[in-house]
């Protein structure tokens, strides 16, 4: 009987890219697997995939996005999705990315993986995104009733108040998120860390300025506008798109419909059950399983 092989391990790092210093959690070597997390959220929610994509043969790395601790908070004060395109793609460069690479987002992580994917083809074979669907499939949900009850968050963000309610009780309130979006799931170790990432008024201020930045034309820079167009487009790659059945922020139905927005050969929608938003902690061995599968095609 062969032993099962010892789980690759998972370490940290640090690398400048985009004028950022960006903190990371690896494991494994081979082609790059750029992870990207969103909100609220931190790079330990890939600890179950980064040892399996290890395995597979990939140098999987999960960044800590702009102004997530121990990432710095930048001082250009962009946070706009054309930044976050323009962060993935230098750290393609700066961790020695090629043609091979491949690229998984999460929330806020998926829609850079749609723009860095469009904007940046030749830098990524295989596509990943989670939770959140093309762009153009979710074009109409802020006119239904349902979707707009998931989003109050976006709307409530927009408040300088919310700088001080979101903090209050050593955010209690992204506790209460991932109660909602994830229903049933214990998702206190995960909210532990977000606290340590966000626990800093100045990090806090920056998760909430990339919903900020996305309403406020003012928060937006022109030299960033191709990146931030790029984040509507199809993605030319093979791409997996998964979702979880009981997701309390953004719909199913609008994730069922996603697959006409791939239009790639080899694209296809997964919907994943008694999983919500946090999919990737939920089920993470139906999950890691597909996303392998996908990424080794």
């Amino acid at each position: 009987m062969t032993p099962a092989a010892t789980p690759a391990a998972i370490t940290e790092g640090r690398v400048e890219a985009n004028s950022l210093t960006f903190s990371y959690l690896e494991a494994g070597s081979g082609p790059l697997a750029l992870c990207l997390h969103g909100f609220p959220d931190t790079a330990y929610i890939w600890r179950f995939l980064l040892p399996e994509l290890a395995a597979a043969g990939f140098h999987a790395v999960a960044p800590f996005m702009r102004g997530y601790a121990p990432t710095a908070v930048p001082t250009d004060g962009h946070f706009q999705t054309g930044a976050l395109v323009a962060d993935a793609i230098a750290l393609h460069e700066m961790l020695g990315g090629d043609r091979d690479a491949v690229i998984i987002g999460h929330d806020w992580g998926a829609i850079a993986t749609y723009g860095a994917a469009a904007f940046a083809p030749d830098r990524w074979r295989r596509v990943v995104t989670i939770a959140v669907p093309p762009l153009n499939a979710v074009a109409g949900a802020m006119l239904t009733y349902a979707q707009l009850k998931r989003s109050w968050y976006m709307f409530f963000f927009q408040n300088p108040l919310a700088d001080v309610v979101v903090g209050l009780n050593d955010l209690e309130f992204i506790a209460n998120l991932w109660q909602d979006w994830s229903p049933g799931h214990d998702g206190t170790q995960d909210v532990d860390h977000v606290r340590d990432a966000l626990r800093d008024p100045a990090s806090l201020a920056a998760a909430l300025a990339y919903y900020r930045a996305s309403w406020q034309p003012d928060l937006q820079v022109p030299e960033l506008q191709p990146q931030q167009d790029a984040c509507a487009l199809p993605t030319p790659q093979p791409t997996l798109y998964l979702h979880g059945r009981d997701d309390g922020c953004m719909g199913v139905d609008w994730a069922e419909g996603a697959a006409a927005f791939l239009p790639a050969a080899g694209s296809r929608v997964e919907i994943i059950e008694d999983a919500g938003h946090f999919l990737l902690v939920e089920q993470p061995t139906l999950v890691n399983r597909l996303i392998v599968e996908h990424l080794s095609g």
